[in-house]
């Protein structure tokens, strides 16, 4: 590889070559935009000022797609012994040992990752020291078909709804992919069997009222037409994809942190935001505060009981 196959870039104490810059990783054609890997890494660096607040501290599966989004993929858990060693990295209990994660607390490691094909960042939603009780739940609002976002639309209202009854904070996010994210932030002292359970029990709640357009029916076959609420993503080292990360689609789309008014908007899908505008969506700070209102969930299952079927 030649010295013109390498770009550096600045990085706080850090200089990060990026290797092959003009290697396309997102290919164009259908009405969707062009991007190489130096794209992504430019992206990823305007982003990092909003992104990294969300993955400081956490756990990461990183989603790697070495050779662009046509090309193979692969999930890494554990971290190589040539990465960096200004990386940070945490061992975590697994069944029959342990993981090496990587943890990104700043730009450059962001960027190292970028060269790296990272695509798509998969945090955990507890942080080092305290892996064990996780400070965010997530509901996942899987749709049953790529083209029905009305119902997308209509499950988070209903859900927003629910957890305002339950006086619980709750954040927006397209999920770059088919759905959305409602996120809950939480005062890290319940374990993840606790908030799993009580996510499971918002969703069957609200399923109760809407049995006929929602279900937590884990199986695909058993959904029939109807939108998914997921809530296993609330569980020891499961993950779900960073607020800001880009997903492996054509055009690029960015999970991308939304305000609740903006569900009004014709345009909104899970796709809505790219590379191409993520940022400009980060500088409106959309959740305003949210994330800093972590709640126990001990008054909230006390209403939560009062509203279950019986």
């Amino acid at each position: 590889m030649t010295r013109e196959d390498v770009r550096t870039v600045r990085a706080g104490k850090h200089t990060v070559e990026v290797h092959r810059p003009d290697k396309v990783l997102f290919p164009g054609g259908e009405g969707a935009k062009e991007y190489t890997k130096g794209d992504l890494v430019d992206y990823y660096r305007s982003v990092a000022p909003f992104m990294l607040p969300h993955l400081r501290g956490r756990p990461l599966m990183l989603e790697r797609h070495p050779d662009g989004v046509t090309g193979p993929r692969f999930m890494q858990k554990n971290t190589p012994d040539t990465y960096p060693e200004w990386i940070r990295r945490v061992e975590v209990a697994k069944e029959g040992g342990t993981v090496c994660h990587i943890v990104c607390d700043d730009t450059a490691t962001l960027l190292y990752l970028a060269d790296q094909a990272s695509l798509t960042l998969h945090r955990w939603l507890s942080r080092v020291g305290s892996v064990e009780r996780p400070d965010r739940m997530v509901f996942d609002l899987d749709p049953a078909g790529d083209d029905d976002f009305a119902a997308v639309h209509e499950a988070a209202r209903l859900l927003g709804e629910l957890l305002d009854e339950l006086n619980l904070p709750s954040a927006l996010m397209t999920t770059g992919s088919r759905g959305l994210h409602v996120i809950v932030p939480l005062n890290g002292r319940h374990d993840f069997d606790e908030v799993r359970t009580f996510a499971k029990d918002v969703a069957d709640t609200l399923v109760a009222g809407h049995p006929d357009r929602l279900t937590t029916a884990a199986r695909k076959k058993d959904r029939g037409d109807r939108l998914y609420l997921d809530v296993q993503r609330n569980g020891y080292a499961q993950t779900a994809v960073a607020p800001f990360t880009v997903r492996a689609k054509p055009g690029a789309p960015v999970a991308t942190p939304m305000a609740w008014d903006q569900l009004d908007d014709p345009d909104l899908d899970a796709r809505r935001w790219t590379i191409a505008d993520a940022v400009e969506q980060a500088r409106s700070n959309p959740w305003a505060g949210v994330m800093a209102k972590g709640r126990a969930l001990g008054p909230a299952r006390r209403r939560l009981n009062a509203l279950m079927p019986s």
